[in-house]
């Protein structure tokens, strides 16, 4: 028995027949999405001086190599190793013996000298009277000048000698030309030591300055004729001027906490580096800088100006431009190209491409699409405070 076929029944999805028909609603409900929330602000304009940061290093404003000028041993030592020592301190002691010895020889040959003028001074007072009475040839006269010449030369030789004797004596005790930091000591009591003005004089310490304490670094020559030229337009000070303030840290210190001046600049740019050599001065009361150690200076970099500043969080990369997204009066986002310059604190300077009356996105750039609508909320840029 055959079983009877029925006509297929298409049966339409119950969301299509009711937008087709008319009837119930859909399965599902399209609404416009709410514009994202961002926060905005206008850029920070403030009076500010652009500064350029270069490292160097500290070098003493005096560098002593202290050497025997007379030679003997080395009979005292009159300091500790690394100690400050004050000018005029003594600091070591050469056995003075046999040099206070020369000095009573020299003493004794001035008297003997002095004895010998008094005697030709005499001869020849006698000599001037017989010759004017006939009594004596003129030869006899002339012999006894002679006489009284070489005895009063003989005096100068014999002071000249007590000179030098003194000296050798004074010599026989090194002191302090400055007051700063002295090195270890480098010949140990009982050594023979060499004297003289020459190199073969042996080296005993040394001995630096600390305050003032000069600060030495490199400026490139690309930024030295900057400067040249800023200063020729009147709108820097001249380079090397000692008005220029400068500060700088050590690598172990935040801010600037220490200020000084720059008042050296050398006379030639060196060849092979292209950099010249550029000289700071700074106080050290304290003694806590050391010759030899490293720090990072800054010098100004432009006459104080008004300048507009970002933070760096508002500036998106679009291949080689740098842009920032800004918000117009119905919630629109807007990019601006902008063209950034050195970051000052915890902000950055914008050279060009942003008025002062800009809202830029300062947060929320991630839900921000340029063309699209934005919920603006106000924020505020504010400058980090610096520390010292």
């Amino acid at each position: 028995m055959a079983v009877p076929s029925f006509p297929r029944r298409h049966v339409l999805p119950a969301a299509i027949a009711a937008i087709l028909f008319g009837s119930g609603t859909p399965a599902w409900s399209q609404s416009v999405p709410a514009a994202p929330p961002v926060t905005v602000s206008t850029p920070l304009q403030t009076q500010i001086v652009e500064w350029q940061e270069f490292t160097g290093q500290f070098a003493a404003v005096d560098y002593i190599e202290l050497r025997a000028r007379v030679s003997g041993y080395l009979t005292e030592i009159h300091f500790e190793d690394g100690q400050i020592v004050q000018k005029s301190d003594v600091l070591f002691v050469i056995d003075p013996r046999p040099y206070q010895a020369a000095l009573d020889a020299a003493k004794a040959q001035l008297g003997q000298a002095d004895a010998q003028v008094d005697l030709a001074q005499r001869n020849l007072a006698r000599s001037s009277t017989l010759v004017k009475r006939a009594d004596e040839p003129v030869s006899v006269y002339d012999q006894r000048v002679s006489e009284f010449k070489v005895a009063t030369a003989s005096v100068d030789v014999a002071k000249s000698a007590v000179t030098t004797a003194e000296l050798n004596l004074e010599y026989t005790h090194i002191t302090a030309p400055i007051t700063g930091r002295i090195s270890n000591h480098l010949v140990s009591i009982g050594n023979l030591v060499n004297g003289g003005d020459g190199g073969a004089s042996t080296l005993l310490t040394t001995l630096v300055s600390l305050d003032p304490i000069y600060f030495n670094f490199d400026m490139s020559e690309g930024d030295f004729l900057a400067y040249q030229r800023a200063a020729a337009k009147g709108l820097m000070l001249p380079t090397g001027d000692q008005s220029v303030g400068v500060s700088l840290h050590l690598i172990d210190e935040r801010g600037w906490p220490h200020q000084g001046t720059m008042n050296f600049v050398d006379n030639r740019i060196n060849r092979e580096s292209g950099t010249i050599r550029i000289r700071a001065r700074f106080p050290n009361p304290d003694y806590f800088l050391t010759p030899g150690e490293f720090g990072r200076i800054r010098i100004p970099g432009s006459e104080p100006y008004k300048a507009i500043l970002i933070p760096d969080a508002a500036i998106v990369t679009d291949q080689s431009r740098k842009e920032v997204m800004t918000v117009s009066d119905d919630g629109t986002v807007v990019p601006k190209v902008i063209r950034p310059g050195p970051s000052y604190q915890n902000l950055r300077i914008v050279r060009s491409g942003l008025a002062a009356t800009d809202r830029i996105i300062i947060d929320g750039l991630i839900r921000a699409r340029p063309g699209g609508k934005v919920a603006p909320q106000a924020g505020k840029i504010e400058l980090e405070p610096e520390t010292n």
